[in-house]
């Protein structure tokens, strides 16, 4: 498990990098949070820095959306989902991800 900090640190619409077998970005929508994978898919680009429209962030450099439920793309530039993780808090508002080993099948076919 990987310690990301206190809940109260990831404000509402925000997120936060850390650092596991690679980045991770976790997000705080509407009361919910999501991990995924940090780095896009399509080029080296940070979805942590990226826009946060619902339950999908848009990449900084191509515009291209990840699902933060799934880690699948939208549609191009971005061909290849991102890993999802398992985001866990504690009763004392500690927000913990288990950190994902290998991307499912399922998830690489692009979404219908």
């Amino acid at each position: 498990m990987i310690y990301v900090g206190e809940l109260s640190d990831i404000p509402d619409g925000e997120s936060v990098r850390v650092e596991g077998t690679v980045a991770i970005a976790v997000f705080h929508v509407g009361g919910e949070l999501f991990a995924i994978d940090d780095t896009c898919t399509h080029q080296d680009a940070s979805l942590s820095d990226g826009f946060l429209e619902g339950c999908a962030v848009e990449c900084p450099l191509h515009a291209a959306c990840f699902d933060l439920r799934t880690g699948r793309p939208d549609g191009p530039p971005a061909k290849k989902p991102v890993r999802t993780h398992a985001v866990s808090v504690t009763d004392d508002g500690q927000v913990w991800v288990q950190e994902t080993v290998t991307v499912p099948v399922a998830e690489l076919a692009p979404a219908v």
